[in-house]
């Protein structure tokens, strides 16, 4: 039996995260954890997010998981969800800059304001279904079609730096890295758990994955 550890660091509301790998993996023993030892105990790590950046890097420090966190991102499957992949990255935009785990390359910016889309105004929040282009295959990406659609709420984007690393953008006014990582990392901007179909089979795809590209 798969061990799949979902982070807790107290900000929103993630028994839905819990719910889908349940859905989709009813063997699995799924644990919604704030709890370094269990956090290092388990075979796979969720790290879903929603709410501020701060709060979250702050929230991760205060109950030790931080370092946790990062032993897990050396070696098991990991899967990021929204602020989980906005996390991964060197600095954030949001609350007047943030330092990230500085996993990948790049920085987080958020989208500018005035921006157009065929010339209507760009609503920020990007929320509601749109597109995600695999850039590259993946492991994860096995049975989702091509320019599938995900469910996305967010304010900020991902500006990746090493496009080796890319493997999924979205057109939101400009072109975002909305899938990322490298090796045993797989993060993702839009919310799989929220997405139906193509979103549970990135769930079931992950449980099933052995960290290998």
């Amino acid at each position: 039996m798969t061990s799949v550890a979902v982070i807790d660091y107290g900000m929103g509301n993630l028994r839905s995260v819990c719910k889908a790998i349940e859905h989709v993996a009813p063997r699995a023993r799924v644990m919604l954890t704030h709890d370094a030892q269990t956090l290092r105990a388990a075979d796979r790590v969720v790290f879903p997010g929603q709410g501020a950046i701060g709060g979250c890097v702050a929230a991760l420090a205060a109950s030790g998981m931080r370092e946790a966190l990062r032993d897990a991102l050396a070696h098991k499957p990991f899967l990021g969800i929204c602020l989980g992949l906005q996390a991964l990255y060197e600095h954030s935009e949001e609350g007047g800059g943030t330092a990230g785990l500085g996993v990948l390359s790049g920085r987080v910016r958020r989208f500018p304001a005035g921006a157009r889309d065929a010339g209507a105004p760009l609503k920020i929040p990007h929320m509601g279904w749109n597109e995600v282009h695999q850039v590259r295959p993946h492991p994860l990406w096995e049975g989702i079609p091509a320019d599938s659609r995900f469910y996305f709420v967010h304010s900020y984007y991902a500006d990746s730096d090493d496009p080796g690393c890319v493997t999924g953008s979205t057109e939101y006014g400009l072109r975002f890295t909305s899938a990322a990582g490298r090796d045993n990392i797989f993060a993702v901007q839009f919310h799989p758990e929220k997405s139906q179909h193509a979103g549970l089979r990135l769930i079931a795809n992950f449980v099933a994955w052995d960290g290998r590209v």
